[in-house]
C-alpha cells in the first residue's frame, strides 16, 4: 500500500460531518476523495498510581499538559492528516479548549472514551472519517513521542499491516509466582517493551476489536487484539526515551527528556 503524498489545499479542507474544523465549526455537507492516515490518541483512563481523581493527561508539563504534546507531535507529522481525541467525558470540553489555544488544525473530533481503554479505542476508531486507510493508536499518557516515529509505525503498517512501537529488554527479567521469592530468571533475548503509537491498516484492527469482542476478552493494548485474532504484529524498534507517566516521577524524567 503506497501513502499518498496530498496537495495542501486537500490537508486544509473543511472537516465532515461532525469534525472540528479550524475555526472549531462544523461543516455537514463535505465527502473526503482519498484515503488518509488518522491518529486516535487515547487519554480517557484512570490514574492509579497518582489517585482515581487526577487525571495525569492533563497535569503540568512544564507550561503544557501532558497531553498537549502527544497532540502536537501528531500535528507535526507529515504522515498524519487528522486526528481524533478521545478523553474522559469531563475533560472534552477542556480537551477542546486545548485544542483551540496550541492550534491543533488536524484534530477533528473530541470525544468521551470508555472505562477502559478498549472501549476507548474502539470508540475513537468510530469517530474516524470512513475513508481512512491506516490508523495509528496512541496513549496520551506518552509526551516524548516523535513525529519521526509515529511515520515509522506508518510506513510498517502500509506495508506489513501493523506498526507497533516497542524496545529490546535490557534489565534482568525475574519471574515471581507470588509475594517477593524469586521463581526463576527469564531469557530477555526474545522480550521486547511495547510502547506505542500502534498503528493498523484500519481493516484490520477493526476485525480484531470484533474478534476481542466476540471472545468476551479483555485486551491492555491493540497489538494483544491482533494476537487473539490471529495475526502476528509487527515491531517498530523505538527509543527509551517514549516513556508513559504512569507516577508523579515520570513528569520530572519527561521535563529532562523534552528539555523544559
Amino acid at each position: 500500500m503506497r501513502i499518498a503524498v496530498l496537495p495542501q489545499h486537500v490537508l486544509d479542507r473543511p472537516a465532515c460531518l461532525g469534525y472540528i474544523g479550524s475555526a472549531g465549526g462544523k461543516n455537514t455537507d463535505c465527502r473526503e476523495e482519498f484515503a488518509m492516515n488518522f491518529g486516535v490518541i487515547v487519554a480517557a483512563g484512570k490514574s492509579t498510581r497518582m489517585g482515581p481523581k487526577v487525571d495525569k493527561a492533563f497535569l503540568s508539563l512544564g507550561t503544557r499538559p501532558v497531553l498537549a504534546y502527544s497532540v502536537l507531535a501528531f500535528e507535526k507529522c507529515h504522515d498524519i492528516d487528522g486526528i481524533v481525541l478521545v478523553v474522559r467525558a469531563d475533560r472534552v470540553e477542556a480537551a477542546r479548549a486545548m485544542v483551540q489555544l496550541y492550534g491543533c488544525s488536524k484534530v477533528r473530533r473530541v470525544i468521551a472514551g470508555g472505562s477502559q481503554r478498549q472501549e476507548s479505542v474502539a470508540l475513537g476508531l468510530d469517530a474516524v472519517a470512513d475513508d481512512v486507510s491506516i490508523v495509528a493508536v496512541h496513549d496520551g499518557a506518552r509526551p516524548c513521542v516523535t513525529p519521526d516515529l509515529i511515520s515509522k509505525t506508518i510506513q510498517s503498517a502500509s506495508r506489513y499491516g501493523s506498526g507497533i512501537a516497542a524496545v529490546k529488554i535490557t534489565d534482568t527479567v525475574k519471574h515471581v509466582e507470588r509475594g517477593l521469592t524469586v521463581t526463576r530468571t527469564v531469557s530477555r533475548e526474545k522480550l521486547w517493551a511495547v510502547q506505542t503509537p500502534q498503528t493498523f491498516q484500519i481493516d484490520l484492527l477493526k476485525k480484531a476489536f470484533d474478534a476481542v469482542r466476540k471472545k468476551k476478552a479483555t485486551v491492555t493494548d491493540e497489538a494483544s487484539a491482533l494476537e487473539l485474532a490471529g495475526k502476528p504484529p509487527r515491531l517498530v524498534e523505538a527509543d527509551m526515551s517514549n516513556i508513559k507517566i504512569t507516577a508523579p516521577d515520570d513528569l520530572v524524567l519527561a521535563a529532562a527528556l523534552l528539555k523544559i
